[in-house]
């Protein structure tokens, strides 16, 4: 019989602490300079990123060899177990590269197409997240406490969070302003610690474009295992990658979703990056 996302939690916090050690070495440190590497415009990594995937993929290999991996820096390894481990080694390179505290390291399995397992971490405040689509915790400095998100159910009341409005196409952009101006709060810059977040209860929306499967694959249980809802900005079922509007209730996504389909929407934005 194939392995539960219970079975797999010890597995993959051991990745995700393989991971602390490499990015706590590099971080505020002059190695932790960005490259770009990307084709055309700038897309940023560092060696931190690729030390923390060539440590996370090196006990994937050795443990369980039969298991796909899709990574940010490395690209695809094939497997045929079902399995595939999404990683990214700093979801928010911009952040680390500036010392700020906002980057995590993501680590999802998929089965199939399926979420069924995600790790958030962020190692500088010692707080790791973990979902799997059934329950989600928060393991911080050796205590274990139970993710809820909030119970707002009204825009009028809810904390809105997207990482950076510019990365939007103008329709998107016009869609996503229909949200801001109808909540009072809106934070920006968090990358995947803004998903963390809403897990923990603190944020109600995040709206989001442009993204990868190594970006999505391990937020999706850790909301839902919280009690959060996740969908398309359509509200199709979430993707892994693209358009994602997770919410505390199911209430405030529809709300939200209702206020999105105003704005017909074009093509997807080009990818965040880091």
């Amino acid at each position: 019989m194939p392995p539960s996302a219970p079975d797999l939690v010890p597995f993959a916090r051991r990745l995700a602490l393989a991971a602390r050690r490499a990015t706590l070495s590099y971080f505020r440190t002059e190695r932790a300079r960005p490259d770009n590497k990307a084709v055309s415009g700038y897309d940023p990594v560092t060696q931190a990123d690729r030390a923390a995937e060539r440590a996370i993929i090196d006990i994937i290999r050795s443990e369980r060899p039969l298991d796909a991996i899709e990574g940010e820096e490395t690209g695809s390894h094939e497997g045929s177990s079902g399995f595939t481990w999404h990683l990214d080694p700093i979801d928010g390179t911009r952040a680390y590269v500036a010392g700020l505290t906002s980057w995590t390291t993501l680590i999802g399995l998929v089965e199939g197409d399926r979420p069924m397992l995600g790790v958030i971490d962020q190692p500088c405040l010692d707080e790791m997240y973990i979902g799997t689509g059934a329950e989600a915790w928060l393991e911080h400095a050796g205590t274990r406490l139970t993710l809820r998100t909030s119970a707002c159910d009204r825009l009028e009341a809810a904390i809105l969070s997207t990482t950076d409005p510019f990365i939007l196409t103008a329709t998107e952009q016009a869609a996503f302003s229909s949200l801001r101006a109808i909540t009072p709060i809106t934070r920006y810059g968090l990358d995947a610690y803004g998903y963390a977040r809403l897990a923990a209860g603190g944020i109600d929306v995040v709206a989001e474009t442009g993204l990868k499967a190594y970006d999505v694959a391990a937020l999706i249980p850790v909301i839902r295992g919280a009690g959060g809802a996740v969908a398309d900005w359509d509200g199709s079922p979430a993707k892994l990658g693209g358009r994602i509007l997770a919410a505390a209730t199911p209430t405030l996504l529809q709300s939200a979703l209702d206020l999105l389909g105003r704005t017909p929407l074009d093509h997807q934005a080009p990818s965040q990056g880091d």
